[in-house]
């Protein structure tokens, strides 16, 4: 056991009243959201304006609705189907965890499509200015998800290896939680708000949410090297995992985003 860090006991509940509790997981959200949605104020006002701070405003309560109702349906229907079709009730017990970025990724792009053609609004410019805000919330995510001590990593002997407390083997891992947390959250977040600094960057429709389709997609396959996969999935063909093979369509669309960005910019 020597050279083993250990899992700092964090509760995750915040506060509790009574039957009511605040949730570190349900705390990463909110900050998220608030987060990229005072960075969206600005991002959507500089040159070239995609919007107005009234309508990202109004944006807001759309994010809600598309990240909640799109990461448990793309949970329910890419992980669990069938047990979800034999209990379809509990589809709706969000409670008890259960969310798919890639499920929330599509409500967040309905969200953006909807929200975008009932007000005349450019929506691949708007597109460009949530993508840079998007790793935001994925980075306070992952860090919720470690203080649950849930998503693991796979067995590991290295100097920083952890072992969590929910582990039925109660082997040390990769702490695959700060891996993921680092890659989609903060070389993510750097790169994008680097690029998105810049006014020819943001006249390229298209090229910023290009990058964090490509670059999410690069981060995920990257991270899932070192996750241990869910139990009742395992490992898939050529031994990948359900996150990589998600994010294979993710690749693909961000790619063709940016390579044909230039042909969508704006002056």
């Amino acid at each position: 056991m020597l050279g083993i860090l250990p899992f700092p006991a964090i509760d995750p509940v915040l506060v509790s009243v009574g039957p009511f509790a605040v949730r570190w997981y349900a705390l990463a959200y909110i900050a998220g959201i608030v987060a990229g949605w005072m960075l969206m104020r600005r991002l959507a006002v500089a040159p070239p304006p995609v919007a107005t701070r009234d309508q990202v405003d109004d944006f807001l309560t759309w994010t809600v609705v598309g990240i909640i109702l799109g990461g448990r349906l793309g949970y329910v229907l890419f992980y669990r189907p069938s047990h979800y079709l034999a209990n379809p009730l509990e589809a709706l017990m969000v409670w008890q965890g259960g969310m798919s970025f890639h499920g929330g990724m599509i409500g967040m792009i309905m969200a953006i499509v909807l929200f975008c053609r009932g007000r005349g609004i450019d929506m691949l410019g708007f597109g460009d200015r949530v993508a840079t805000v998007a790793p935001i919330g994925l980075f306070l995510g992952r860090c919720a998800n470690f203080i649950n001590g849930e998503l693991w990593g796979r067995p590991w002997d290295g100097p920083w290896a952890m072992i969590f407390p929910a582990d039925p083997l109660q082997l040390p891992r990769h702490p695959s939680q700060l891996y993921q947390a680092a890659l989609e959250g903060l070389v993510l977040f750097a790169v994008m708000a680097t690029l998105a600094a810049r006014t020819e960057v943001r006249a390229r429709r298209g090229l910023l949410a290009g990058l964090f389709l490509a670059g999410y997609a690069a981060a995920r396959s990257i991270g899932e090297l070192f996750r241990e996969p869910d139990a009742f999935l395992g490992f898939l063909v050529f031994g990948t995992t359900m996150g990589q093979l998600l994010s294979l369509p993710m690749l693909a669309a961000g790619l063709w985003l940016v390579a044909t960005s230039g042909r969508r910019r704006v002056a």
